[in-house]
Formats: C-alpha cells, structure tokens, sequence
C-alpha cells in the first residue's frame, strides 16, 4: 500500500480547507456574458418574451397650464402596447395609477446640479414616468456606494423592447429610450422629438437634436452622452474591473460627447424655436439623466410632503412608483 508521507497529507489537508473557504466567501459581483450597453442591445439582452403584452385600460393623460404650472394628470398606462408582463425576469402586473405632477412653466437654472434620488426624473407625453435608477446595491447595502443599473448591468429585471417594466404597485416605467413612444412621435424618422417633461419643467427630448445646437436648419443627428467606462478596476466594493455593471463604474468626460452633466444641453428645438435648455434621451449610459440643471418639484418625490395647493384643486404624489397607491388591479382615476 503505498502512503503519502504525513507532511504531504498535512499541505494537502490544507489546500482543501483554504478551497472551501474561499468557495464560501462572498465573491464580487460579476456580469454574465459580454458588456453590451445601450438601447436596443441591452433592451435585447434583457428583453421579456418576444411579442405585445396588454394594458389593463387605455392610456389616460392630460396636460394643462394652471398658473404658473404645467400640471399632468395621468394613470400611467403606455399609449403603445407594452411588453408581456408578468414574466421570468419581472413577476408584477400592469395596473393603472392616480398620478398628478406640475412642474413649473419657466423653469430656472440652478446654480448647480442637482442629482436624481429615488423618485421619478420626469414624466413622458403618454402619462408614463421615467424612472432610471434601481433600489438594487453591492450586497443589497445602499451605503455599499455601488448602485447597480438596470440596463447597463447584468441583472436581469425583465425589461421590454421600450425599456420598461413595472414596479410591484403595477406602475409600469421606462429606464431607458422609450422606443415605442418615439416611434410613434417620429414615424419611423429621425427627428428632433419631444418626448416628456422633467421634474424641473425643462423638456425632454428623444436621441436627436440639430448638429447645430443653434440652427434649426443644420442636419439632425443622434447625440451622445459624455459619459464614459471608467479604465482599470475597483478599488473597493465588488472590486473586479469597470464593466458598467454600477453607476459608479461611469464618469463624466467634459467634451467626449454633445452633452452636459444631467444630459441636456441649450439648443433650438421645434417646440422653442428661439432655444432651450433641454434634456435628451441617449442610447448609451446613463440613458435618462441622472441630475437636474434646475429644482425639481416636490410633486415627484416618494413619500414627499402630501397634497399640494394649486389653485382650487390640489397636486401631489399619489400611488406613484414605489409607493402605495392604487391597488393593483382596482385602476387609477381621474
């Protein structure tokens, strides 16, 4: 019989039990296949199932000026057929809401930006939020300082072909270029769209704009975020290398793009001919601005201050993504 010598049985043994302890280590999150980033690639990527879901009632939505506020009242619902939902990679149900937002009519500059927290960045023209960050972090720890995206990322949250998907309270919301909604609003061109209203009154626009931000005779092109992977690897956190898996794996390159900060920009646009600042919807990160170049109104923040007095009618936040409103299933109302 032949033995291994005793010291030999002793490095062995210990091999093994540094193997199965590091086995049961947390390991760093990594991404699952190739980093595709942006648009139609990651909508592919983390599509649901091929094909048109349905809404639970049609799209409701109205804007009005009130004073000096634009008010918008909608349930939310998409006025293009949405994805299948549910399905494996998001288990909720379309259900209609209550919303009513007002940002203001002229909207001012801030003397800095301000970022996005967890509420709305703003509303679309079909009553549907825009909505791009995710309560989702580096070992579930929102102090960690890595917050996961949810279409750069490798998760997969079920998105359909426009971005989208739905909360838990039935609220269904873009995280990125609504595709259907353009499609509509451009037939099918590449046009220079407005798509919504933020949080702050600016507009938003869809992925093109004029060459020349001050001519409105200039070619119409598709503008690029000036945000960019950061090189090398992590110092903290998950560690590994910049993948966009996080927020924090992107940073603003001044001039590597046609945009700012919060992804906006002064130009002409056919809705202000005499020129704007204004926010744009881009393929590549971070998809939907993440900061306001003005204030955003209390109106869109989660468990923010209640009901708020406009006139003879009142404005607030009610049963909007992440909050309970409406029960799924009972509908919003007007």
């Amino acid at each position: 019989m032949n033995l291994m010598p005793p010291r030999t049985s002793l490095l062995l043994l210990a091999v093994a039990s540094v193997a199965i302890l590091l086995h049961a280590q947390p390991r760093p999150f990594e991404p699952k296949g190739p980093g595709e980033r942006g648009g139609e690639k990651m909508g592919k990527k983390f599509a649901a199932p091929p094909g048109d879901g349905k809404n639970p009632a049609p799209s409701q939505v109205s804007i009005t000026v009130e004073g000096d506020f634009r008010v918008i009242r909608a349930n939310g619902l998409s006025d293009h057929a949405p994805g299948v939902f549910p399905n494996r990679g998001n288990p909720n149900v379309i259900a209609a809401q209550s919303y009513t937002y007002r940002v203001p009519v002229k909207p001012q500059l801030a003397a800095q930006f301000t970022p996005l927290r967890m509420h709305p960045f703003g509303v679309a023209l079909n009553g549907v939020v825009f909505d791009p960050g995710a309560a989702e972090w580096w070992q579930m720890d929102p102090r960690s300082g890595w917050t996961l995206d949810p279409i750069s990322g490798p998760q997969k949250l079920g998105l359909d072909r426009h971005n989208a998907h739905v909360q838990p309270t039935g609220a269904y919301h873009y995280h990125g270029l609504p595709t259907g909604l353009v499609e509509k609003l451009t037939g099918g061109q590449e046009k220079v769209v407005q798509v919504g209203w933020a949080a702050d009154g600016f507009p938003i626009y869809g992925p093109w704009g004029f060459s020349d931000a001050k001519s409105a005779g200039s070619a119409v092109k598709r503008l690029k975020s000036s945000y960019r992977l950061r090189e090398g690897t992590r110092a903290s956190g998950p560690g590994g290398a910049f993948d966009g898996s996080y927020v924090e794996d992107f940073q603003f390159v001044s001039g590597a793009g046609d945009l700012d900060e919060a992804n906006g920009r002064f130009g002409v646009t056919p809705e202000f001919p005499q020129g704007t600042y204004h926010y744009v919807l881009t393929d590549d990160f971070p998809f939907i601005p993440r900061q306001f170049r003005g204030t955003p109104d209390r109106s869109f923040f989660r468990g923010g201050p209640g009901p708020m007095r406009l006139g003879a009618g009142e404005v607030g936040f009610r049963g909007g993504p992440g909050q309970k409103g409406q029960p799924p299933g009972k509908g919003g109302g007007f």
